[in-house]
């Protein structure tokens, strides 16, 4: 990993850094379909939730929040028990620069230790560093929704790729 950064479980005393950090994305981009900003207290709750079934990670070096990763439930029927959806978010500037691969194969790691069997990640296309990233490791494109979200007065596609944790 580039630097001395260093990969945690979350904590309630990250959420003002991972509102910060995921409200830029939500002004500027369109990775995220919120259009809202999230409040540090809403980022806690939200934080509380992941953490009490699955894995929610931050990347930190010296102190600084860096990005972070989380996996939650795919869907809520249960057949759908054994699948996680992930998200992924580094400090805008970061893409591309060592830090998303490490941080990601942690949260892959950690969600399939747990005994889940298919990670599923959505991502907001044209985003060529999500894509890149997932496949690298080892995500395959299992879908493509068409138009499916409208922000900042555009129609916005969405393709799924999915990993499978063939080891069991």
């Amino acid at each position: 990993m580039n630097g001395a950064a260093t990969i945690r479980s979350a904590t309630a005393a990250d959420a003002a850094a991972i509102a910060e950090l995921y409200n830029w994305y939500i002004a500027h981009t369109t990775i995220t379909f919120e259009v809202d900003p999230v409040s540090p207290d809403e980022m806690a709750r939200r934080i509380a939730a992941v953490l009490a079934a699955h894995d929610w990670l931050v990347l930190e070096r010296a102190g600084e929040l860096l990005g972070y990763a989380y996996a939650t439930r795919f869907h809520a029927r249960a057949a759908y028990g054994h699948t996680t959806e992930s998200t992924i978010y580094l400090r805008h500037g970061l893409e591309g620069k060592g830090f998303g691969g490490p941080l990601y194969a942690e949260l892959v790691r950690s969600t399939f230790a747990r005994g889940y069997r298919h990670m599923v990640g959505a991502i907001a296309l044209p985003n060529e560093p999500s894509v890149r990233l997932h496949e690298r490791l080892g995500f395959v494109k299992a879908g493509h929704l068409f138009r499916i979200g409208r922000k900042f007065d555009r129609w916005i596609d969405v393709g799924n790729w999915q990993l499978e944790n063939a080891s069991d």
